[in-house]
This record gives C-alpha cells, structure tokens and sequence, in this order.
C-alpha cells in the first residue's frame, strides 16, 4: 500500500487504521518503508503509528538514544496516544526499551526484532566507506539473510546518507550512544509482556543476544525465523505479522474500568 507521510509540527509519520496503538520505531539506517508489510497487514484491524525518526536532523548534541526517547515521548504527547503496543527494531528497539523503562504506564506491550541495547555489530563490523557504491551494497546485504532483500533503492538512499558529511556525524554519534549505554542491568525491571522475534540468521544481533533478552525479561516470549536477517519484519512480513498477531491476541490489552 501507498502510505501516507503526514507532517504535524516538527514531526512526520505515518497513522493507518483504527484501534489499539501498535507504534513502530525504526532503527539508524531505517525508514518509514521498512514496515510497509506490517502496516499493510495490521492497519484493518489496529492503528499502526510510525514517527520518523529525526537520526539525520537532530542536533548533534542530541544525537543519542536519549535524544530520541526525547523525540518519542514529544511525539506521543502531541498525538494523545495511550496504551501502546510499542515495537522497535534494531535502535528503534534500543529506544523503545528505554522508553518503557521511562514511560510505565504508557506501554502495555513490548515487540523487539533485532534490538540494540545488549550488543550490536553494526554495518558488519565497519562502517561504510564513503563514495565506495559496492562497498556499501555490499554492507546493505549483510543485513539480510538473502542479500537481494536489499533493493537498489535501499542501498541508493544508504549510499546517499554515506555520502553526507553531516548525516553520517549524527550516525556516529547515535551508534556510539548505543554502544555504550548497555541495557543489561536495567531491562530486568521491565514488567509488561514482551515479543522477541529474531532472525535465525542475524549478524548484526545475532541469537545470541535475542536468548539474553529472553532472559533477562521475565515476561517474554522468543521466536525464531529461520533463513532471516536482522529485519524480520522486511524479509519475512508473512511470518512476522503472524508471530505477531497470534502474540496480541494472546495477550488482550484490559479495558479501563
């Protein structure tokens, strides 16, 4: 489906559907786009509400993860949104964690796929070279498990963000904000049920890491998708929106009384 870019204030995001808030946050090389088959998919029977998220505009000085919990809980006050069904992959995972952590009572389900917050290999290890065109498909590749997911758009607009002095001082400065703000000892206290849906085959966050999610938050449940990369929700939409799915109907948000 085409989706609507909506512009409110300094914010601009998708809103589809009607009902319960399923509020997608995408990660550091990650677009709106990134979660058309979920949209697609849950929009007929939820709201489904994606901010972009402000990883190349933001002040530099800002360019962390708490600049973008900033960012999301600015943007969840201005839409009058509640009881969310918060779902983050790779950074927006890191983000949607911290979130919770800030903002209890404003989320009620937790969806991680391919988070940040344990560990993280970004890029494959480095970071892309500039004007290097193959190098960069290459990098885009190595994120999926079959690299063709990678569409020429994809890696232009990568190579395009690559290519951008000011782009790419922000992108460092938010991965290494990840990369030190190590969630282990905080994450115990997360309470609400949480969804783990992991690409088998993640090189990026590999099982490894989803198995100490699992762990480390009481309330969970892990899936795997076999033959699947570190963006399920783009490799495999049909078996992603179907983990899902099952998992919210399992776990029905209570009415207020």
């Amino acid at each position: 489906m085409d989706l609507q870019v909506r512009q409110e204030g300094d914010y601009q995001y998708i809103d589809e559907g009607e009902g319960e808030v399923l509020l997608l946050l995408h990660g550091l090389f990650g677009a709106l786009s990134n979660w058309n088959g979920v949209v697609d998919h849950f929009s007929k029977n939820y709201r489904v509400v994606i901010p972009l998220m402000p990883i190349y505009e933001m002040p530099l000085h800002k360019a962390g993860v708490p600049g973008l919990v900033n960012f999301v809980e600015g943007f969840v006050k201005l839409k009058k949104l509640r009881d969310l069904t918060l779902l983050g992959n790779s950074l927006g995972g890191h983000v949607a964690l911290v979130y919770t952590l800030d903002n209890p009572t404003m989320v009620k389900r937790l969806v991680l796929t391919g988070s940040s917050g344990l560990f993280e290999d970004s890029m494959g290890g480095s970071f892309p070279k500039r004007g290097n065109y193959a190098y960069v498909e290459e990098r885009v590749g190595y994120t999926f498990y079959d690299p063709k997911t990678a569409t020429r758009e994809l890696v232009d607009e990568v190579f395009s963000i690559t290519n951008s002095n000011a782009k790419c001082l922000r992108i460092i400065s938010i991965a290494k904000s990840a990369q030190r703000h190590n969630m282990a000892k905080d994450i115990t206290n997360i309470q609400v049920p949480t969804l783990l849906i992991w690409g088998l085959n993640d090189t990026i966050t590999p099982p490894l890491v989803a198995y100490e999610f699992n762990r480390l938050i009481k309330n969970s449940d892990l899936y795997f998708i076999d033959k699947c990369g570190h963006a399920p929700m783009m490799e495999h939409p049909e078996k992603f929106n179907s983990i899902l799915e099952k998992y919210l109907e399992r776990t029905p948000i209570a009415s207020p009384v």
